[in-house]
């Protein structure tokens, strides 16, 4: 296997397998986890990982959704990869893609991922891809609500994230 997709299979190993369900509600399912407004006091991933301990927290990320050059998706799966909003303006402009922008790739090279999950009431991860759960695409800014922590002995710097809600931010 690839070196370079060695993160991947950590992210991979962070969520749980899909169950089998035959009786879920998308909609219902919607509607429980989709905030009506952007949650107050959301944090960047680099601020939430010198926040987080080893301990699963309260906590409140403003992401993209992205996973530098991989796919920040899993198939089948309510959940999905955050890494930083790119705060300069070079980063507003249409058709910026912060996956090979040298600038982004440079500043982002130690900021953390967040490995965001679902759960369901049986405690695994909710088996409804999150592109068509929520209407998801790469590149989206969203804003989470749940609990997370950060581990440092990990061989990556991911923030494990088990989210409540989600606010997705209008497209600018």
């Amino acid at each position: 296997m690839s070196r370079s997709l060695s993160p991947l299979v950590v992210i991979l190993a962070l969520v749980p397998a899909p169950v089998l369900a035959l009786d879920l509600d998308p909609t219902a399912i919607r509607q429980q986890l989709v905030l009506p407004a952007e949650p107050a006091g959301a944090t960047t991933p680099t601020l939430a990982k010198q926040k987080l301990t080893a301990t699963p927290q309260p906590i409140v990320v403003a992401g993209r959704i992205g996973a530098r050059g991989m796919e920040p998706f899993l198939d089948g799966k309510a959940s999905f990869v955050l890494v930083e909003i790119p705060a300069d303006d070079h980063a507003k402009k249409p058709g910026h893609d912060a996956d090979n922008c040298p600038f982004c790739k440079k500043k982002n090279a130690n900021a953390p991922m967040v490995a965001v999950q679902f759960l369901g009431a049986d405690g695994k991860a909710i088996p409804i891809d999150s592109r068509k759960l929520f209407g998801l695409d790469k590149g989206a800014d969203v804003v989470v609500r749940g609990t997370a922590l950060f581990d440092p002995k990990l061989a990556i710097q991911v923030i494990q994230f088990t989210a409540d809600g989600i606010y997705v931010r209008p497209r600018q």
